[in-house]
């Protein structure tokens, strides 16, 4: 028996939903999170994986989460009126496609 699984390549979906583990699917639940941006008071509902690359990312660069996402918010509203969780997710795929 071999220690190796043959991935059909056009079932790269079905491979990675079955390499979830039970700890891995708490990733797929939706978390809402409150800051402050410029004053403003807002509310941002990203899934857990999300947050994980974004807490990630605020470490890498040495500063906080709220920094962050201003930082997002101030750079990203201008390609993308006004939906900062759509922001946040297209940064976090870049991220991770670039720096991972």
């Amino acid at each position: 028996m071999s220690i190796y699984v043959e991935i059909d390549p056009n079932d790269f979906l079905g491979h990675m939903f079955n390499a979830c583990s039970l700890d891995q699917v708490s990733e797929f639940v939706p978390e809402r999170r409150g800051f402050r941006i410029h004053g403003h008071s807002t509310t941002v509902r990203l899934e857990r994986v999300f947050w994980t690359v974004l807490e990630d990312m605020s470490d890498r660069m040495g500063i906080t989460l709220p920094q962050l996402i201003t930082r997002i918010h101030d750079q990203c509203l201008v390609a993308n009126d006004k939906n900062i969780s759509s922001c946040l997710r297209v940064i976090c795929m870049k991220y991770m496609n670039i720096y991972s």
